[in-house]
């Protein structure tokens, strides 16, 4: 059940209650589609323990973030058929938003998750805008005869809602029909290395209120190696963390994903980073909250 807390705590020492929280971290370990590197339902496990490694005091934002509270779920049931998973999931996340004020952070598992994630915040807010950080467009309508693809990620939330699109460099023929066209805003990676003029353009193109899908490939793969379809030349750190910086502060951000971290053997940097990456939102969304 989503709202039992989980044995290990993200970043935490200590148990906190539900209701008293300010971040619910919500474990959803689920593989099913990934096409090429795997190990992405080890992703969550791997963020929640390297967590423990963190310095509970942010050195950017000057704060002990978790005395906010930071109440972490049990990892949302991941062994049921596509077909019932993904109603599932939208269901599980509605008794979430219905239980309480806490801003959500999702940990994958592959990209698709963000197919049953999407839906209840849709519904929630009215205009709501998706901030899509990745290095794949993930606009295919279906891939591989699924609908529900890591490659589908936003396809179905792009028809209804504003989605603005960085970090993108691997583009399928089969999707450019959909890039900066309708309600999608594609900022293709190499066009677009002056970061203050994409600030500026993100910032004007998004709503006011923001939810936030982060697959770690989107990073240069020096920052996130352990991911399933690393591209070159994405993100770097203080790049990436500048343009958060500005969204967190200036949008109202709903809920946020960071999916396809796929841990490496003897590696932890990427689960490590991913750790500090939701710790480091988490400190720029308290000022807010």
């Amino acid at each position: 059940m989503l709202l039992k807390p989980a044995i290990a705590q993200f970043v935490m020492r200590k148990q906190i209650n539900f209701n008293d929280a300010a971040f619910v971290v919500v474990p959803v370990p689920y593989e099913k589609t990934t096409s090429y590197g795997k190990g992405t339902k080890r992703g969550p496990a791997a963020v929640i323990n390297a967590s423990y490694q963190l310095e509970l005091w942010d050195e950017e934002t000057k704060t002990e973030t978790w005395k906010k509270g930071i109440f972490t779920s049990r990892p949302v049931n991941c062994a049921l058929p596509e077909n019932k998973f993904f109603p599932a999931l939208e269901e599980t996340v509605e008794e979430l938003l219905s239980s309480t004020s806490a801003l959500p952070f999702f940990i994958g598992g592959e990209h698709s998750v963000t197919l049953g994630l999407l839906p209840p915040f849709i519904k929630r807010h009215k205009n709501l805008s998706i901030l899509h950080f990745d290095a794949h467009a993930d606009l295919r309508p279906s891939y591989r005869g699924s609908t529900h693809s890591h490659a589908c990620a936003v396809y179905p939330s792009s028809r209804t809602n504003k989605l603005v699109q960085i970090g993108i460099r691997s583009v399928g023929a089969d999707e450019r029909k959909y890039h900066n066209t309708g309600l999608v805003k594609t900022h293709l990676m190499h066009e677009n290395l002056d970061f203050k003029k994409l600030e500026r353009d993100i910032l004007r193109e998004l709503t006011d209120t923001v939810y936030l899908t982060i697959d770690v490939d989107g990073f240069d793969s020096s920052v996130m190696p352990g991911t399933g379809t690393p591209q070159p030349g994405g993100f770097m750190w203080q790049e990436a963390m500048t343009l958060f910086k500005a969204i967190c502060l200036k949008k109202k951000v709903v809920g946020v994903d960071v999916v396809e971290v796929a841990p490496i053997k003897g590696s932890p940097i990427t689960e490590f980073n991913a750790a500090k990456l939701i710790y480091r939102l988490m400190g720029y969304l308290s000022a807010l909250r």
